[in-house]
């Protein structure tokens, strides 16, 4: 893996007044502290510049040290999209720990020029300098992995299991529990919908009731942890599609932290 940027220590520090000045501010409970491989991992000059860009708005610090990502662990992203956590993953572990990026199928209902789900995470693989990722592209309820994972993170996509036809949301939570150690921690990042709406707009607006998904997850045999409010945004009320040119990138989103016992 390429030499990550020197830069780290100046970023931890960054990072660490903007967790002071946010719990100064009332915006949630004490910010994790951000470690030098998560600040390092950030930092990493191999990240695409389009990822860069998005850094201020989805605070990837101090999401990913609120999760307790560490070197030598397994961590799983789940549909992890373009791969955007799953390179900051892979720095963090390093070398002694592994990343598996597990997209779901391609829908054979898909449109022919649709890419494949796996293409972006796959490109990300077949780099040397994310040497510890395994890409595994199955459907969710069918999670099956070679060894019990450290964490499972599943990023804005928790209400898009919501919708997907034929899944039960329970069951595909029992399969995150069993792929986990005990121990292990299952954490959901996601878009804020109207408090009590529970699972109304997770088709309309691409949102969800962190309430809903608290009570769903635990009956699946997960003890709720904490709750991260580095992404809040009270500005946002909840009534607009998280596509809207008019709140997209800045929606107010939950991370929510499950341990299996």
């Amino acid at each position: 893996m390429r030499t990550l940027s020197l830069a780290a220590g100046t970023l931890v520090a960054a990072l660490t007044l903007v967790g002071t000045d946010a719990q100064a501010a009332g915006m949630g409970s004490k910010a994790s502290p951000v470690s030098k491989e998560i600040a390092a991992a950030v930092a990493d000059p191999a990240r695409p510049q389009a990822d860069r860009d998005r850094d201020a708005d989805r605070k990837p610090a101090e999401s990913v040290a609120f999760a307790g990502v560490k070197p030598g662990q397994t961590v799983v992203d789940l549909i992890p999209g373009s791969g955007y956590f799953t390179r900051i993953f892979s720095a963090v572990v390093g070398p002694s720990g592994h990343v598996y990026a597990v997209p779901p199928p391609k829908r054979p209902d898909a449109p022919a020029d649709r890419p494949d789900p796996a293409a972006a995470v796959q490109a990300i693989a077949a780099d040397p300098h994310y040497g510890n990722v395994t890409v595994q592209q199955e459907k969710l309820t069918d999670l099956s992995l070679p060894a019990p994972a450290d964490v499972i993170w599943t990023s804005q996509n928790y209400h898009d299991i919501h919708n997907a036809p034929n899944v039960d949301v329970v069951a595909f939570d029992k399969k995150v529990f069993d792929a986990l150690k005990p121990g292990g921690v299952f954490v959901v990042l996601d878009h804020t919908a109207e408090k009590g709406s529970g699972f109304r707009d997770t088709n309309t607006l691409h949102r969800i009731d962190p309430e809903a998904v608290k009570k769903e997850v635990e009956s699946a045999g997960f003890k709720f942890v904490a709750q991260s409010e580095v992404l809040r945004n009270p500005n946002d009320p909840h009534t607009a599609k998280v596509f809207d040119p008019t709140i997209r990138g800045k929606t107010d989103q939950f991370i929510l932290k499950f341990r299996k016992p």
